[in-house]
């Protein structure tokens, strides 16, 4: 017998064992390197508690904006970590680290997280906005790109949009001729009226839900859905507990769902009646031609020509664009005239240059923005040092990724914060001081107020960017350029300058900025 193969498997033995050994060792201590050496960190944050993470420091630290910046100066980081309940919410400041998120990652940071206020304002996530990435989002998408915020749409809307310049003018104009006010405007109400007016004659073709006002003014049905409007807006992402911790909002802890309720209730009390009404004309043929955007909302079709849209997706979505053209734009406006009041030779050199362009035969159109530089740069230097929320809305991690050498763990919250990338001072020289020049370039080429390098927010980058960028940009300036140049502003009398101080949520100025204002140009260029 031959016996030389199982005396080879006896010698081969102990060396194959040998093998598997090594093998298994070598693989143990590999994944013990990386577990204790090598597994990736998350961004520095504060040590979370069990279960609950950070939520106890978060309730007890208001504002929560405040509390995340302090902490995030004091551990001398540009993105950090903080678990509340079990959601990680990464913090971030740095330009380089935003790019990375909003650009080589875009797609992975593409969606919303679901909070019980975008809930109830998106009528259970059938807007664009504040829905998770999905098929309901790629749809709204298209329609906002294509059919409501495309160039020739802008140009179309373009006489609505001089309407409501020219009527702020008139309203303003009789504003500080009215003895009883002395003179003096409430640039904010002014402002946040024009943008609302804007908005509402672009969707409803209308200026007022009543009868309105002699002189220009809202009625009191667009005071009342103008406060509605700023009252969902403080609340749609407002770091409450039930956001991190979803059962909580059965119990409404901090009165947050029941103040978005009632926001909705107002704002649906105002536009469902006029979009029912209008459907029925569309439906009855008395109605057949294109005038607004709800015109355009209903009588979009899909390839076998049944409506693209559905009622409740319609009624939705014309109070998201009522509350998507409020803020940004005035508050902009609001803090670059208060800064200018305190440095007068800013308002002087933004004056000469629209008298410059324009002359004071006229009122500034549409067609002067291009030329208006040092208005622009204004504008810039405002949403820079001034934005209207200290964060962007939540982008939600959809994979576990790696973003500035540190692990985003898959449904972590990403905070692109306005106001550490605006006054970050390895970006920015002099980041707390209002130098609109920082804007221009020697070339004196156009300026734009969008950052596409993420210096600072002006309406977004990304997939997630405002598609109404166009419209944004527009209604900023001719809004600025047209205070600046049909008025004279000057701070109220027996006040020395202007408290530029913000607010408790960290956005607007504590107080409306009241000046007196006095007409410079002809009295018939102000009536309509």
């Amino acid at each position: 017998m031959d016996y030389a193969p199982d005396i080879l498997c006896l010698h081969l033995q102990p060396l194959l064992i040998s093998l598997f050994l090594v093998i298994c060792c070598f693989t143990i201590i590999k994944a013990l390197r990386y577990h204790l050496f090598e597994k990736p960190k998350l961004p520095p944050g504060p040590k979370p508690w069990p279960i609950v993470g950070s939520l106890p420091e978060m309730l007890s630290n208001k504002p929560v904006f405040r509390w995340i910046h302090n902490l995030m100066q004091e551990m001398n980081t540009e993105i950090a970590c903080f678990r509340l309940g079990n959601v990680h919410v990464i913090s971030v400041t740095c330009p380089s680290i935003a790019c990375e998120f909003l650009r080589k990652h875009d797609a992975e940071f593409a969606s919303r997280p679901l909070t019980m206020a975008t809930d109830i304002m998106s009528s259970g996530y059938v807007t664009i906005a504040i829905v998770p990435f999905g098929e309901q989002w790629k749809k709204m998408r298209r329609i906002f790109v294509n059919d409501l915020f495309s160039p020739l749409r802008h140009h179309w809307f373009q006489e609505k949009r001089n309407e409501e310049a020219d009527n702020m003018m008139f309203y303003v104009y009789n504003k500080c001729n009215n003895v009883n006010d002395g003179g003096l405007v409430n640039v904010r109400g002014v402002s946040q009226h024009y943008c609302c007016n804007v908005t509402r004659k672009l969707i409803f073709d209308t200026r007022y839900f009543g009868k309105g006002r002699m002189d220009g003014g809202p009625g009191s049905e667009e005071v009342e859905q103008v406060n509605a409007i700023f009252t969902l807006l403080k609340h749609v992402y407002a770091f409450s507990a039930s956001d991190y911790v979803p059962w909580l909002s059965v119990f409404d802890l901090d009165g947050h769902k029941r103040k978005v309720k009632k926001g909705m209730r107002t704002m649906e009390k105002y536009h469902d009646p006029l979009v029912e009404e209008r459907m029925k004309q569309w439906n009855d043929g008395s109605k057949s031609v294109e005038e607004d955007l709800l015109d355009v909302l209903i009588s979009l079709k899909d390839d076998n020509d049944n409506p693209t849209l559905n009622v409740k997706e319609i009624k939705a979505l014309t109070i998201e664009l009522m509350l998507g053209g409020a803020d940004n734009p005035s508050n902009a406006v609001e803090c670059a005239l208060a800064e200018m009041i305190n440095q007068p030779h800013i308002l002087e050199q933004a004056t000469e240059e629209v008298d410059k362009i324009v002359g004071k035969q006229r009122m500034v159109q549409e067609s002067d923005i291009p030329k208006l530089n040092y208005v622009k740069a204004c504008v810039r230097e405002a949403f820079r040092l001034h934005p209207v929320v200290p964060f962007n809305p939540p982008h939600v991690s959809s994979n576990d990724t790696m973003v500035g050498n540190y692990f985003i763990p898959k449904g972590s919250h990403v905070l692109l914060s306005r106001h550490g990338l605006g006054r970050n001072p390895r970006v920015w020289n002099e980041p707390h001081k209002f130098k609109p020049e920082r804007h221009q370039t020697n070339d004196g080429s156009m300026v734009a107020l969008s950052e596409p390098d993420l210096k600072f927010i002006s309406f977004g980058t990304g997939r997630r960017g405002c598609p109404a960028v166009i419209l944004g940009s527009t209604m900023t300036v001719m809004l600025l350029a047209r205070l600046i140049h049909a008025f004279s502003w000057s701070a109220p009398p027996n006040v020395s300058r202007i408290n530029i101080v913000k607010s408790g949520n960290g956005g607007m100025l504590a107080e409306p900025l009241v000046l007196e204002a006095k007409p410079r140009l002809a009295p018939e260029l102000y009536y309509i």
